[in-house]
């Protein structure tokens, strides 16, 4: 298979617009199992539902368009899948023991974990820039967030725990992007997960009400779509490229609360949404500044 061609910008926009839906599914979930919609429902139970319906939407677009698959590697796609089943739950579960705020802020470690791991595992070349973009994405986080002392308490492990499995399934999803088709990726990822995640989940579901199905339908459908600009995007740039954009999330979710809840940003969340955005900024310049020297080296022009 032929890799496609290498595009950090579409890869950083791509990334962005998973991030916006990513916002929107933690919006849904924090109604599921906060008990806004209904009797609250156990994060397992939240994150099968997620699986469940990802794979109804993907196994639908596989049937009408019928793409030609090959031999998946079921035991990196396992791998994967128990990551990022494992992260999930890992994050429902900490919203369920301390603040959403100082949970989520500690999740968000999760690409500078999947930062490190590209350098040592991938041999991704991440320099001072890269390195700082990071820690400034980082810093605008904590910022935006104001993570309190709670957020250490043991149970804070939790989301810790979360961070780490979500780092380690980026690095799994770059391994893969290679080597199999998007399509078949994200197919086969909802296959198993929805298997996995049921299992788990039998043993504390409970029926959920109308609009709690038609919340997890949500999650399901916009993980989906989420799911499809990521691979799409990992595919056409380094996976310590990719990983700065994410804390974009934590911007989208702001612009919700204002548009849904008339909530305004005060002076420090502003600022902290700021230096978020500079951070990918900064990291999307120097790329742009490199690519096209490389180019010029070798005598061709940069590809789109």
């Amino acid at each position: 298979m032929i890799p496609p061609a290498p595009n950090t910008a579409l890869a950083a926009l791509l990334t962005l617009a998973a991030s916006s839906l990513v916002a929107g599914t933690t919006l849904l979930a924090k109604a599921v199992g906060t008990g806004a919609l209904g009797p609250a429902l156990h994060p397992l139970q939240v994150s099968q539902g997620r699986f469940l319906f990802a794979f109804l939407a993907f196994a639908t677009a596989a049937a009408v368009l019928r793409p030609r698959l090959h031999r998946p590697a079921w035991g990196t796609h396992t791998l994967r899948v128990v990551f990022g089943w494992g992260g999930v739950s890992f994050m429902f579960a900490a919203a369920a023991f301390i603040p959403l705020a100082d949970a989520t802020a500690i999740s968000f470690l999760n690409p500078v974990v999947a930062l490190l791991l590209a350098a040592l595992i991938l041999r991704e070349k991440v320099g001072p820039v890269r390195l700082s973009a990071a820690a400034l994405a980082l810093a605008g986080a904590m910022i935006l967030l104001r993570p309190t002392p709670e957020a250490f308490r043991p149970e804070a492990l939790l989301a810790l725990g979360a961070a780490l499995m979500l780092g380690c399934e980026t690095i799994v999803i770059k391994r893969l992007s290679g080597r199999e088709p998007a399509f078949q990726i994200l197919l086969v990822n909802n296959v198993i997960g929805v298997v996995l995640a049921s299992l788990a989940a039998a043993f504390v579901w409970q029926a959920p009400t109308p609009a709690q199905w038609a919340a997890l339908a949500g999650i399901g459908g916009l993980m989906a779509l989420a799911q499809t600009c990521f691979i799409t995007a990992i595919a056409r740039a380094d996976a310590s490229f990719v990983a700065p954009f994410w804390y974009a999330t934590l911007v989208f979710a702001a612009l919700y609360d204002l548009a849904l809840f008339g909530v305004i940003p005060d002076a420090v969340s502003a600022a902290g949404a700021v230096i978020i955005v500079a951070g990918a900024a900064l990291l999307a310049w120097r790329e742009a500044r490199l690519r096209p020297s490389a180019a010029s080296r070798s005598g061709t022009a940069p590809k789109p």
